[in-house]
């Protein structure tokens, strides 16, 4: 609390950690909701924003000390306070060597991550802490509108690295621009970089090394020109003695020279003005280019030695070849490894696959994205255990799906059903696609039916992506008013089958009462599981009675203190795990102006092996009660108080009389005089200066005299026990009055304080709950829920032909044509309009022997349907800050990998299946089957 920080030295002269944060808060609030496209934010460390976050927060959570003194609790404070942070360092989000002095020629790690490494502050936020604290570097960053509609606004923390290559000069250098910055922009950083005359110049998209566009539309965006990270730029400059087309005929020159470019600089060739051509270039990108272009069998030897992929490579038959993380780059690693260690697809690109790319598919991407795949499997299936980086797939992938470009988390599934798509437009064999119109069933027998529609796919497309990942599925709809049947048969390129969500969880808190009337007792609720506190205190509230006239005050405790207080209705229940502990204490709704009355339990503890006795430590749990602040109150009205809430744990047949022949006593009267201005009545609706004992009956004796101390505005430490008349000064700054109960071994016989102990956690993995949480979800299961029939959803509702209307018909699925690797998606993800959840269900898939025969709808067919797994990913973590890896299965080794990007393992088999199984990859299992029973 606000007190504590007055004992020793202020860690601020001008203001306090309190004082800080309230007005960062304020400057955010106002600042979030003013944010619009070109505003500027700034990059901080996570190190140095979350010190300073547990400095302006230690208020609230050291609300207590423990000694016995005011120079002993000093000592203690002094020594638990945290320290006011020095100035920012953002030394550790740049690379070694770029410039600190400001945020213009400093260069940032390209793996950095949002929430892990950084947070992003609104101006005025950076503004103020800068003011304070100064540091640095500084690192801006503009708002930029992004996304398929151009609406949505995010933080461009890396902007557009492009290398300039300027014909016939040969000069280079790499710089840093805005993808929303114009084509006319460009051209004229590119003009000052290298001190050309305007007119001299143009520039050209040099994607790959060749000219793909002549880049003259000045006013065009670098993002609508479709521009991508790392690529290359060619700065063109015409002689004006020769005319565009001469230029253009020296092409095999100017690839030649641009050849010779490849070849990284390690010495910086310095250019126009004095500027280094490798300013701006980041270390670990050079060192890139190195390991990609100049790698020797000598560096492949030492790599393989060191194990830098965690993998003996002797006797290895390849494909133990890790991917580097670009910056958020294990959605696409873990996605591409599986489909890398496809049998099929591996066989297939390692062969001469060039002959079936399809150039003219106005669909494909020109056999582009198929050429970039192919050359990075034959990358990973080479000899030696380099890890590579992909960053040419990257960028191509970025060239045709600009939902995938920049360095943030994305679904590896929704990348993979791009890629699996893309592939086929690439390799489709289907030169001129035929226009095939369907016929309607018509009675027809399903088998009939089926081939017919097969056939008329296959008629379009046909592609090694169909061959081994397309099967088939019957689709049946009926209409609920004609009873229409329409019946189709459509291919499918993978399975997304939905997860039972746990929707709640089962939440324990402690209720206390201030008055007392009752013992401590926990109460279990179940609350929705992205709920807030608003739902955790309404089913607390229905659950133990609450009365009209008291409320919940609901706290977390920690190590035998208030943590804090969980005023704020919108706090979200995820903020609040498992093995937290918390309590709610009844507290009487009262108009007049309070204060929490916290009653911190002490004891002495004895070291069993010196048989020494330490100071006074916090055990047990607090009270905690309200008193007015509007009234005097007294040290003997504070006693009273506690008296009334420790009178449950009296122990039965004791008597508080029996304290008075050692403790004297101090009068009641305080307590009862002014009816309607009793201090505490805050703390229990009518105040009677009657206690009762454990049989029900009033005492009407003097009550003993407790060993409280109270914590003052100055942090010193009063006895209650004494002066009961004299008038406590409440602290204006605090909103809590502290007070200890120092509980000797006398006292704790009168008084049986385990209630206040062995504070139940949020959720105790008990036996019960154990089974309920890891009780198995079948795959078989989840299969069953996605072939199960169900109404169309209303947005989704089907024109009835008959009808002629649309009609929320119901629709019903069966597997028809199984292909040779099944891809089975868990849908773990679900979207709302306001937010995102995962779902954490753990999913007991076979690995050997997945038998679907019993789910194919086409009888006809004769051949067991029997698959085994061979590879998977998988997804840590929450939504936008997870990790994805791949467990992958080496057929010829008959042996498990873990692909963790560049970091490969060998598991066991028992290691595979876990709750984070996301993708798997199922392929067929050979069987001598002719035929099967009815019965099967």
């Amino acid at each position: 609390m606000a007190e504590l920080s007055i004992c020793g030295n202020t860690s601020s002269p001008e203001l306090t950690p309190e004082e800080e944060r309230i007005m960062i808060r304020d400057i955010a609030l106002a600042a979030e909701a003013n944010i619009k496209e070109g505003e500027t934010f700034y990059l901080i460390t996570q190190r140095w924003w979350q010190h300073w976050i547990e400095y302006v927060n230690q208020d609230q959570t050291n609300n207590a000390y423990d000694g016995a003194s005011f120079s002993e609790h000093c000592d203690l404070a002094n020594l638990n306070a945290l320290k006011r942070p020095s100035g920012i360092d953002n030394s550790d989000l740049i690379y070694d060597g770029t410039s600190e002095d400001s945020g213009a020629g400093a260069e940032i790690h390209d793996t950095l991550l949002e929430g892990r490494d950084y947070v992003l502050l609104p101006r005025d936020v950076w503004n103020q802490l800068y003011l304070w604290y100064g540091g640095g570097p500084t690192l801006a960053r503009k708002a930029i509108c992004s996304g398929l509609s151009q609406t949505e606004l995010a933080v461009e923390v890396y902007p557009l690295r492009l290398q300039l290559l300027v014909m016939p000069k040969g000069d280079r250098a790499t710089i840093r621009i805005s993808k929303k910055e114009t084509v006319g922009q460009l051209h004229r950083k590119a003009c000052e970089i290298f001190d050309l005359q305007s007119e001299q110049v143009r520039i050209w998209d040099y994607y790959g090394r060749r000219k793909h566009a002549l880049m003259n539309d000045m006013d065009k965006t670098l993002d609508d020109a479709n521009i991508q990270m790392d690529q290359d730029i060619l700065v063109e400059v015409l002689n004006n003695m020769n005319s565009i087309s001469s230029a253009q005929d020296n092409g095999s020159a100017l690839r030649e020279s641009s050849s010779a470019l490849a070849e990284p600089s390690k010495s910086g060739l310095s250019i126009g003005g004095g500027l280094s051509a490798s300013k701006g270039a980041p270390r670990n990108y050079n060192a890139e280019l190195y390991s990609s272009q100049n790698l020797t069998s000598t560096v492949r030897d030492v790599d393989n030695t060191c194990g830098t992929s965690g993998v003996s490579t002797r006797g290895s038959s390849g494909g133990l070849t890790g991917l580097l993380n670009l910056g958020n780059t294990c959605f696409m690693n873990s996605a591409i490894q599986c489909l890398v260690h496809t049998p099929e697809f591996a066989r297939y690109f390692r062969e001469d696959y060039h002959q079936e790319i399809n150039w003219q598919n106005p669909l494909g991407m020109v056999g582009e994205l198929a050429l970039a795949f192919g050359e990075l499997l034959r990358k990973l299936w080479a000899p030696g255990r380099t890890p590579i980086a992909p960053r040419p797939f990257k960028a191509k992938l970025a060239r045709f799906a600009p939902q995938f470009s920049g360095h943030n988390q994305h679904d590896s599934q929704e990348l993979l059903a791009f890629l699996l798509d893309g592939l086929h437009e690439d390799l489709n064999r289907v030169k001129h696609k035929p226009y095939i119109k369907s016929r309607d069933a018509d009675g027809r027998p399903d088998e009939e039916v089926a081939d017919e529609y097969w056939a008329n796919h296959i008629a379009r497309n046909d592609s090694i992506i169909v061959d081994v990942c397309q099967g088939q599925y019957k689709s049946t709809l009926v209409c609920p008013v004609c009873n229409k049947v329409s019946v189709t048969f459509d291919p499918f390129m993978y399975l997304s089958l939905p997860l039972q969500s746990t929707t709640t969880r089962t939440m324990t808190v402690t209720v206390f009462t201030c008055d007392g009337t009752a013992l401590p007792s926990a109460c279990t609720v179940t609350v929705p599981k992205q709920g807030r506190c608003r739902d955790l205190i309404q089913a607390l509230s229905n659950a133990c009675s609450l009365k009209p006239n008291e409320r919940l005050s609901l706290v977390e405790i920690r190590n035998h203190l208030i943590q804090r207080f969980l005023e704020d209705p919108l706090i979200s229940l995820s903020t609040v795990k498992d093995d937290d502990h918390l309590a709610a204490y009844k507290i009487p709704k009262i108009n007049k102006k309070t204060k929490y009355l916290q009653l911190i339990h002490r004891r002495r503890e004895q070291n069993s092996e010196s048989q020494t006795i330490s100071g006074w430590k916090p055990y047990g749990t607090p009270i905690v009660s309200l008193i007015s602040c509007d009234d005097a109150v007294t040290r003997g009205d504070i006693q009273v108080m506690v008296h009334r809430m420790l009178s449950p744990l009296l122990r039965k047949g004791s008597n508080v009389e029996q304290a008075s022949n050692s403790e004297s006593s101090i009068p009641r009267a305080t307590s009862d005089q002014g009816s309607g201005t009793n201090p505490v009545e805050a703390s229990a609706g009518t105040m009677s200066s009657n206690l009762p004992n454990k049989d029900g009956t009033d005492s009407k004796a003097p009550i003993p005299k407790l060993p409280l101390q109270l914590v003052d505005d100055t942090n010193a430490c009063i006895d209650l026990s004494m002066g009961e008349e004299k008038v406590v000064k409440l602290s204006p700054s605090s909103a809590t009055v502290l007070v200890y109960v120092d509980w000797s071994q006398k006292l704790l016989e009168k008084y049986d304080t385990q209630p206040l102990e062995n504070l139940p956690e949020v959720l105790k993995y008990g036996p019960a709950t154990k089974k309920a949480r890891t009780e198995p979800l079948s795959l078989y299961t989840c299969l069953e829920a996605f072939l199960r029939e169900e109404p169309l959803v209303p947005e989704d509702m089907w024109y009835c032909p008959q009808c002629k209307e649309r009609r929320q018909a119901s629709k019903k699925l069966d597997l028809w044509r199984l292909p040779e690797v099944l891809v089975i998606h868990l849908k773990r993800f679900s979207y709302s309009r306001s937010m995102k959840h995962k779902l954490e269900t753990f999913v007991n898939f076979p690995i050997h022997d997945f038998d679907l025969t019993n789910y194919i709808a086409n009888k006809n067919n004769s051949r067991r349907q029997i698959y085994e797994l061979y590879a998977l990913t998988n997804h840590y973590g929450s939504m936008g800050s997870g990790h994805y890896t791949a467990h992958i299965k080496l057929l010829e080794e008959n042996r498990w990998y873990n692909f963790d990007d560049s970091h490969i393992s060998p598991i066991s088999e028992d290691e595979v299946a876990s709750a984070a199984a996301y993708v798997l990859f199922y392929r067929r299992v050979k069987t001598n089957d002719a035929a099967i029973s009815n019965g099967a």
